[in-house]
């Protein structure tokens, strides 16, 4: 059975657009120790912590509650909000790029992403392409994740779009699967070249 054309893509960021990983920064700060550093990351500043304050929790109170469970990595905790910026390294190599000549074919472009609110202004400020989206949903604006079906259902009724001829992008598979569930199309990202070549096989560049 042929797909739907796709008439609107919507693009994860972290993973996708920008490359945001606390390994980045921990890097550093345990001073090349991986082992440390994976330890510290499965165990204290663990992903599901991570995905509460996307889902909204404030810093401040995540961060003092683990403090407390964790005081011997008290600063290491304390920098994942001081230091945040240092787990942004940039953009994804080409995701500039593509976002602008998406603009210039006139394909709408929107953004769905698991994010805090409260480091979002860090991100904005660090860019200049966020102009090439028509609309951006974060999970910590809505209180709703990725991969429920609530924010994809939210991001259609907000903007208006259709979920058959929408098609999805996102680096991890269980968010590209919610997506399907939810009546999108979803792609697994896998690089910049990769979706380009994607893209224009399906019409959309």
């Amino acid at each position: 059975m042929t797909a739907p054309p796709v008439r609107t893509l919507v693009l994860d960021l972290g993973g996708v657009v920008v490359d945001w990983n606390p390994r980045h920064l921990y890097r550093k700060l345990f001073t090349g120790d991986e082992a440390a550093m994976e330890h510290f990351l499965a165990n204290v500043c663990t992903a599901a912590w991570n995905e509460a304050l996307d889902a909204g929790r404030p810093f401040s109170a995540a961060i003092a509650e683990l403090q407390a469970q964790h005081p011997e990595h008290r600063d290491s905790i304390a920098a994942f909000w001081d230091r945040w910026d240092e787990m942004l390294a940039g953009p994804i190599e080409g995701a500039p790029e593509l976002l602008r000549e998406l603009a210039g074919a006139r394909t709408p472009v929107y953004a769905l992403s698991n994010s805090s609110a409260e480091t979002w202004p860090r991100a904005r400020a660090r860019f200049d392409f966020w102009e090439c989206f028509e609309g951006i949903v974060l999970s910590g604006e809505v209180g709703l994740v990725k991969p429920d079906a609530a924010i994809f259902r939210h991001l259609l009724e907000t903007h208006g779009l259709e979920a058959s001829t929408t098609l999805f992008v996102d680096d991890m598979e269980r968010n590209v699967e919610g997506a399907r569930r939810a009546g999108l199309q979803g792609l697994r990202f896998e690089s910049v070249a990769a979706l380009r070549s994607e893209l224009a096989e399906r019409g959309v560049l």
